[in-house]
């Protein structure tokens, strides 16, 4: 069955008419509460909104997998002015960004010249720039990115996903970067050799990581909407005299809203992680597709206020 519906999102996905259908009417069937706008400045009268209730966020342009060098370098330069316009709407927002969008299945040296034109804006403007972790097949060289771009530029992240069994070695060998890690279970479609099968082994894993990265010392994101992983951070930092300057929760735009705000009125910092662009119908498509049970929970989300 879940092959079945997998293939059946995969299907959806790369549907033509649908996608130009979701692009003309998708906000009137409540997109809009899960993507903050198809360009960037329809997002940022959401950011600010979301900055006066006393939440960050960080933002990410949707589109993955570019196979073509000119548009890799279009996804950089529109990387760099989201950047300028944050730093112009003095807005409390970071960027997140997939290496497979700025060249990453091209060549080693366009995604790295790509990375280095954002962080150079970024950094500039005091602006932090996280990257976010794809399929395991990429994993490596993602964090081979991520460890060359560290020796220069302080204001870069990491994601990383406690499904896959790499992930605490990974972990163990980030910790010299002082890394600023965002952790997660991991959405994406993975087998056995290389990734937990079993939630309860994803969630156990996910705690053993923020403990392991918190512990250390390092900047530690935890972006579940587990209330369960949440109440677990929260006992370790005050179990371990951990200041809650040295960590912070993310969760999705749109999803457990109340639970973000009684979080930021405890003086945590919530991160809301904001997709935005006009492809945002393949791409939540294929995350259905990569792990159906995902259905269930954006629907719980959404209107679990």
């Amino acid at each position: 069955m879940q092959a079945i519906t997998k293939n059946f999102f995969l299907f959806l996905s790369n549907n033509k008419t649908l996608d130009r259908l979701a692009k003309q009417y998708g906000t009137r069937f409540g997109v809009d509460k899960l993507v903050g706008g198809e360009t960037f400045s329809q997002a940022v009268p959401v950011i600010r909104q979301l900055n006066d209730e006393g939440l960050v966020v960080t933002v990410d342009h949707l589109g993955e997998f570019v196979d073509s060098e000119e548009e890799a370098k279009e996804r950089a330069g529109e990387a760099v002015e989201t950047v300028q316009a944050m730093f112009d709407h003095n807005l409390a927002c970071e960027m997140s960004v997939k290496l497979t969008s700025l060249g990453l299945d091209i060549s080693r040296e366009l995604v790295i010249r790509n990375m280095e034109r954002i962080l150079d804006k970024a950094q500039a403007l005091g602006i932090t720039l996280q990257i976010d972790m794809e399929d395991s097949g990429r994993c490596q060289a993602t964090i081979d990115v991520f460890k060359e771009l560290r020796a220069k530029y302080p204001n870069v992240g990491l994601v990383i996903q406690s499904y896959l069994y790499r992930s605490d070695r990974d972990l163990d060998e980030l910790d010299k970067y002082d890394p600023y890690v965002r952790l997660v279970k991991g959405a994406y479609k993975e087998p056995g050799t290389v990734a937990f099968q079993d939630k309860d082994m994803v969630d156990k894993n996910l705690k053993q990581l923020v403990k392991k990265h918190m512990l250390n010392g390092n900047y530690t994101a935890v972006g579940s909407h587990d209330e369960e992983v949440i109440n677990f951070t929260k006992e370790l930092a005050r179990e371990h005299g951990i200041s809650k300057d040295r960590f912070e929760f993310q969760m999705l735009y749109g999803m457990r809203n109340k639970l973000q705000h009684d979080l930021a009125k405890e003086g945590y910092t919530v991160r809301v992680y904001m997709p935005y662009g006009m492809e945002w119908y393949g791409y939540y498509m294929r995350r259905l597709a990569e792990r159906p049970a995902n259905i269930a929970f954006a629907v719980k989300g959404i209107f679990s206020r």
